[in-house]
Order: C-alpha cells, then structure tokens, then sequence
C-alpha cells in the first residue's frame, strides 16, 4: 500500500517562499507521475501542479505559473513544491498525490486520475 506523507508547510508572509516535500514508500516512485493539489476553505480541491514520471515535463495552473516550481527525485522517492512570491490566495491544504497510470507522458489536472493521496500540509499566508 503506497503511503504519501506532506511536509514543509506552514505560515509564512506574502511575498515570502515555502518548500513542500512529500515522500512515497509502498510504491515504485519512477514509473508514474506525481502532482499538487491544493484545497482552500470552502473551495473545491484544485489542481496546483504535475510532473511527468522521468521528470521530463511539468504542468501549472495559470495561478502559480512563474511562481511554484515542481520537481522529484526519484532516488528519493520525493516530490518538491517550491513556492515563491507566496500570496494570500495561496492558502491553503496542499496535497500530494500519485497518477493512477504508469508512465504516463503527459500531466493530468484531473484529480480523479490520481489513485493515493497525502494527508495534506498546511499553507497559511499572511497579508
């Protein structure tokens, strides 16, 4: 059974940066592509950002291109969210979350084609 586990959130200031990680176990890291979604209070879970399963290409919502930048290590069986120019709409509980096909090319924004999720971290930004 794969496990997800979110660390690196927190409260931080607008304008200020934020690392997320989430590592796997349970699973073969490599062969699938992994993704960040994000729900916000009284908002529905939105898709934040996705890698490919070799690393190769990355997907962003409109929100946080420029801003966040998605990574994994695969020796690690990790996935990273660099957040910077943090806003107040960024707040949120961040979740990491497994694509439910192997070695998929391209990203899904969808969360229903993911198959394991973390329990989330939470990102509170201060005005």
């Amino acid at each position: 059974q794969v496990q997800l586990v979110e660390s690196g959130g927190g409260l931080v200031q607008a304008g200020g940066s934020l690392r997320l990680s989430c590592a796997t176990s349970g699973r073969t890291f490599s062969d699938n592509a992994m993704g960040w979604f994000r729900q916000a209070p009284g908002k529905e879970r939105e898709f934040v950002a996705a890698v490919t399963w070799n690393g190769r290409s990355t997907s962003y919502a409109d929100s946080v291109k420029g801003r966040f930048t998605i990574s994994r290590d695969n020796a690690k069986s990790t996935v990273y969210l660099q957040m910077n120019n943090l806003k107040a709409e960024d707040t949120a509980v961040y979740y990491c979350a497994v694509d439910k096909v192997i070695w998929r090319q391209s990203n899904s924004i969808g969360d229903d084609d993911y198959d394991s999720w973390g329990q989330g971290t939470r990102v509170t930004v201060s005005s």
